[in-house]
C-alpha cells in the first residue's frame, strides 16, 4: 500500500479489479492466495516431513539390532505397525507434491490446495497413531506393557492437544474478539488463509 494511502481509503487507480483484501490487509486475487497458501502448506510439510522421516530410519534400524530377535508377538506387531503407520504418514505428507505434479498446469491450484490440506490433517492423524505406536513399543521394552499403554495414550493426548485442540481454541478466540466477522469491517465470518 503507496504510504500516502491510509488503511480505510478507496483503491487506487492500478488496483486490479478482482483484488479482495484479506483479514490480514492484503489485496490478492484468488489464484494468488491459492498460490500462497500451496507454498505456505509446503513449507509445514517440508518441517512434518523431517520428523516422519527421522522415525521411519529409527524404526527401519531396529530390525536390526542384536535385541530385536528377543521381542515377544506384541511387540514385534507393535513394531510391524510402527512402521506401517510411518510409511503411510510418509506417503500422505508427500502425497501433496505427487498432486500438483499430477495436476500442473491445469488451473486447479485451488483444489490442489484444498485435497492437500485434507492430507496433511489426515496425515498429522496418522502421524499421531505412528508416535504413540512409537512410545508404546520402546516403552514396552523398557518398563512394560502397561507404562507402554500409558505413555502412548499420554502421546496421543499430547498430541491431539497441540494439533487440534490449540488451533481449536485460538480459531474460537479470534472468532469471539470479532476477527473476520463481517461486523467487524475485518472480512467474511470464516477467515480466509
Amino acid at each position: 500500500m503507496p504510504d500516502d494511502q491510509s488503511p480505510g481509503a478507496p483503491r487506487n487507480d492500478d488496483a486490479r479489479p478482482d483484488d479482495e483484501e484479506l483479514d490480514d490487509g492484503r489485496r490478492e486475487t484468488e489464484p494468488e492466495r491459492a498460490d500462497r497458501n500451496f507454498a505456505e502448506l509446503l513449507q509445514e510439510l517440508r518441517v512434518i516431513q523431517t520428523g516422519v522421516q527421522i522415525l521411519f530410519a529409527f524404526l527401519l534400524t531396529l530390525a536390526f539390532t542384536a535385541r530385536f530377535p528377543s521381542l515377544d508377538s506384541f511387540q514385534r506387531g507393535t513394531y510391524v505397525t510402527t512402521l506401517l503407520l510411518a510409511v503411510a504418514a510418509a506417503a500422505l505428507f508427500t502425497a501433496p507434491a505427487a498432486v500438483h505434479r499430477g495436476l500442473f498446469r491445469r488451473g486447479a491450484k485451488e483444489e490442489i490446495v484444498q485435497v492437500s490440506s485434507r492430507l496433511a490433517g489426515i496425515g498429522l492423524a496418522v502421524l499421531a497413531l505412528a508416535l504413540a505406536s512409537a512410545m508404546l513399543l520402546v516403552v514396552d521394552v523398557v518398563h512394560g506393557t502397561p507404562e507402554g499403554i500409558a505413555a502412548a495414550a499420554v502421546t496421543l493426548l499430547i498430541c491431539a492437544a497441540l494439533w487440534a485442540v490449540l488451533p481449536w481454541a485460538m480459531a474460537r478466540s479470534l472468532n469471539g474478539r470479532g476477527e473476520g466477522s463481517p461486523a467487524s469491517g475485518r472480512g467474511p465470518s470464516a477467515p480466509r488463509r
